[in-house]
């Protein structure tokens, strides 16, 4: 086989192209039966019920859901990110994980200060609440086991890497 070279072309500064040209990419495997089992059970209903008293009935414009809030740090925990800014960046740029949050693609992630902000309006103890009610779901569907408990106490000095 040849060797492909990337031809020099001047660069098309406006482009336009309908979402249904777009090539369509399957779910992940995980995160579409995570959705799957979170949807079952009525997860965004839970979750907005719970977190209801933390925000106004019809004051200002509509806050982020507190279902896709709650996936978009499960996304961060699962896929290691720890920063809110990584996270809108993770979902912004995975088409898989657009789709776990429910986004079509015209319609843009949540910023990181609004994640930031929506972590700032919920208490932790919704916040234990919620993922307690998340394992128990896991267990339920027999994707958690819960036989070994691990603890790690070590401490260690950041480490700036991109990706450490």
């Amino acid at each position: 086989m040849a060797m492909g070279k990337r031809r020099r072309r001047p660069k098309q500064t406006t482009m336009w192209v309908a979402t249904h040209d777009l090539p369509r990419t399957a779910a992940h495997p995980f995160y579409a039966r995570l959705n799957q089992i979170l949807d079952h059970a009525d997860f965004d209903g839970y979750v907005e019920s719970l977190c209801q008293r933390f925000y106004a009935d019809q004051v200002g414009r509509p806050g982020l859901a507190p279902g896709r809030y709650f996936r978009l740090l499960l996304i961060g925990y699962f896929e290691g990110l720890d920063a809110e800014r990584a996270i809108a960046w993770r979902a912004a740029d995975s088409f898989a994980l657009r789709e776990f949050l429910g986004l079509v693609l015209p319609e843009a992630p949540p910023d990181h200060s609004t994640i930031s902000r929506t972590r700032r309006l919920i208490d932790l103890e919704t916040h234990e609440a919620v993922f307690t009610w998340i394992l128990q779901r896991l267990a339920d569907a027999g994707l958690v086991r819960g036989k070994t408990i691990g603890i790690d106490a070590t401490t260690l000095e950041a480490n700036a890497a991109l990706r450490s």
